[in-house]
């Protein structure tokens, strides 16, 4: 993997990179579309392609329970069984496997958990966890780490966050694959010492990336962002700053204004299953009654394939049909939306113009201009 910094904000800390990896040029800031189980849902590869994804992330703890990362390495690899070509980004695991709560027994050595499947007993160390995503081959893996609760106590997070540099250590140490990227990650909560400490020993460590990880787990948006005030600063200039799990359009500005160059969360396909759209004006319930009527498209102002071609009510009649074209459609528009808006973002630093762009953008959307 290269990165290369193209062009710094005039007005705040954003920057717009190349990012290459052996299965293409990503520019950034980039939002990945998540394909949780080698599927981002309903969709097909070619329609992530039409709508401009570039990179994609895929889960490393589902694809290892099912259908097990020994198939995928014989079938050729991750891209190869899900027949994409672009770059793909896969998790440690370690956010889900630390989501299972009762389910799981952390130790030194690595977590015991239960499936949630079918309550099989698993064990997943650092060594394993890079051994997993090395039979995947994904161009970025993650180093395997515990993603702490909120809230949590100084004590918990200290000596969580203590074993997960040892275990970032290990991954180094256990990772051989030089055509694969792997990117470290930063935890602390939301104490400023241990996140400090965490970056320092990290970047320590050298690694190729950073991530920042266990935000967007329930603490209020201000707290992520006074996190990223003095996390992002201690992250080197020369490498890509992911943040991960933050998908919302507010968060992704917050984020980038901050120095952040990466982004992934299921937000945007989540909600567009249950039948909300984000358009220029705001999120939209299109399954509400209110447009069983309406005969314009989702967003006015939105060019995409859905909206050049569909209404508001021939989708909200999809929906409540339940008839699967609905749910693709809106994860069609969500995710040209977000990918639609990274591109204006990225032309909004290059132009100059990006905290006025902001502004204009969160006026038009809702959103508090304080936020």
């Amino acid at each position: 993997m290269k990165f290369k910094v193209l062009k710094w904000a005039e007005d705040c800390k954003a920057r717009t990179g190349l990012l290459e990896t052996p299965h293409g040029i990503i520019e950034t800031p980039v939002f990945m579309p998540v394909g949780t189980q080698a599927t981002v849902k309903t969709l097909t590869p070619d329609e992530l392609e039409q709508i401009g994804a570039k990179i994609i992330l895929s889960n490393t703890y589902h694809l290892y329970l099912r259908p097990g990362h020994r198939i995928i390495e014989e079938a050729g690899g991750l891209h190869r069984f899900m027949n994409w070509e672009g770059s793909i980004l896969t998790d440690s695991g370690g956010y889900q496997v630390f989501s299972l709560g009762e389910l799981r027994e952390i130790r030194e050595e690595g977590v015991t958990f239960r499936s949630h499947i079918d309550g099989s007993l698993h064990f997943i160390s650092p060594e394993t966890s890079i051994e997993i995503q090395n039979s995947l081959g994904a161009d970025i893996i993650m180093a395997f780490d515990e993603c702490i609760p909120y809230p949590a106590t100084y004590e918990y997070v200290k000596n969580s966050v203590e074993r997960t540099t040892r275990w970032a250590e290990r991954c180094k140490k256990h990772h051989k694959n030089e055509k694969q990227t792997l990117f470290g990650i930063v935890q602390g909560g939301l104490y400023k010492d241990l996140r400090e400490k965490s970056a320092r020993d990290l970047v320590s460590m050298d690694f190729k990336g950073y991530a920042v990880g266990g935000l967007s787990v329930g603490e209020p948006k201000e707290h992520m962002y006074e996190v990223l005030d003095y996390t992002v600063p201690l992250l080197p200039e020369d490498k890509p700053r992911y943040l991960m799990g933050v998908g919302s359009p507010d968060a992704i500005f917050e984020g980038i204004i901050r120095g952040i160059d990466m982004f992934d969360c299921v937000l945007p396909t989540r909600i567009a299953r249950h039948g909300t759209v984000f358009t220029a004006r705001g999120r939209l319930v299109v399954k509400n009654a209110a447009y069983a009527r309406d005969f314009s498209p989702l967003d006015p102002e939105c060019d995409c394939y859905v909206c050049k071609n569909y209404t508001r009510a021939y989708i909200r009649h999809l929906i409540n049909a339940n008839e699967v074209l609905g749910i693709r459609l809106t994860t069609i528009h969500n995710l040209y939306f977000l990918l639609s808006l990274m591109e204006k973002i990225r032309r909004a630093i290059e132009g100059g113009y990006l905290l006025e762009f902001k502004q204009e953008f969160f006026k038009k959307f809702g959103y508090d201009q304080g936020s």
